[in-house]
């Protein structure tokens, strides 16, 4: 078997997973939104009905952020201030100050579930956590108020790689696009000012709305590893996307 057959095999497993992943999901919002069982199967062949009705095939490939961001959008201090700011958000390292903020953050239940593993509670170990040699964090700042923090974790200089972690926790801002920012400006940290080759991220379940989201940063599916971890009485999926430095250019060096 020739490389080339090889990768086409490679790639139809990755779709066929992306694929199982998709119903997955859907699945879940169904019965999360009280459909029964009986009801899914009417559900499927609606679904059907619709596709042999559709005249218009959909809309291949994906809508990138490059209409929002380009790297012209970040405005690099880190030389001088130990800062990157893209409009109204900036990022700085991480003070201990900010940690007091993160803690009552993670007190919401969706918040502090959402990390894969999930955050220490303790403020002395969520502290240690984030000063640890193989972590660096930033704080948010929206209009210079601390709303959250993006970082890395198991940093690996050798591989060039690290995973990405963000969190956005100050209510009533959401919406505002602080997120997308604070991630465009932590990927023009990791890839123009650490000149690392990869960013993970890992997302607990299925979350189709992040992967579409972090689809147009320029990551795609890694892998998907099943009932992975366990929440509660239950155990979960694990998505890993990943997003390389020369995709990322790629992508966001257009009119830069």
């Amino acid at each position: 078997m020739d490389e080339q057959s090889d990768k086409k095999i490679a790639g139809q497993k990755q779709r066929d997973q992306m694929l199982k992943l998709v119903a997955k999901g859907f699945y879940n919002e169904l019965t999360n939104y009280g459909v029964r069982k009986d009801e899914i199967v009417w559900v499927a062949s609606h679904l059907l009905d619709n596709l042999l009705a559709q005249e218009k095939k959909p809309a291949e490939g994906v809508e990138y952020y490059d209409t929002i961001f380009t790297l012209a959008s970040v405005k690099d201090e880190w030389a001088d201030r130990k800062q990157i700011a893209i409009q109204q958000v900036t990022l700085r390292p991480l003070e201990a100050l900010v940690v007091s903020k993160v803690i009552a953050w993670l007190k919401v239940p969706a918040v502090r579930e959402s990390f894969v593993p999930t955050f220490p509670e303790n403020e002395g170990e969520l502290q240690k956590h984030f000063t640890h040699p193989t972590r660096e964090y930033f704080g948010i700042y929206y209009n210079d108020q601390a709303v959250g923090i993006v970082g890395g974790e198991n940093i690996d200089l050798r591989a060039g790689k690290l995973e990405m972690k963000k969190l956005v926790g100050e209510s009533g801002l959401q919406g505002k696009g602080i997120g997308k920012r604070a991630t465009f400006g932590f990927l023009y940290y990791a890839f123009m000012i650490r000149n690392l080759n990869k960013v993970y991220i890992h997302s607990r379940d299925i979350n189709m709305r992040n992967i579409n989201l972090n689809s147009r940063f320029g990551f795609e599916l890694e892998g998907v590893f099943f009932d992975d971890i366990r929440a509660g009485d239950k155990h979960q999926d694990i998505v890993r996307m990943a997003l390389f430095k020369p995709r990322w250019l790629q992508i966001f060096s257009r009119g830069a």
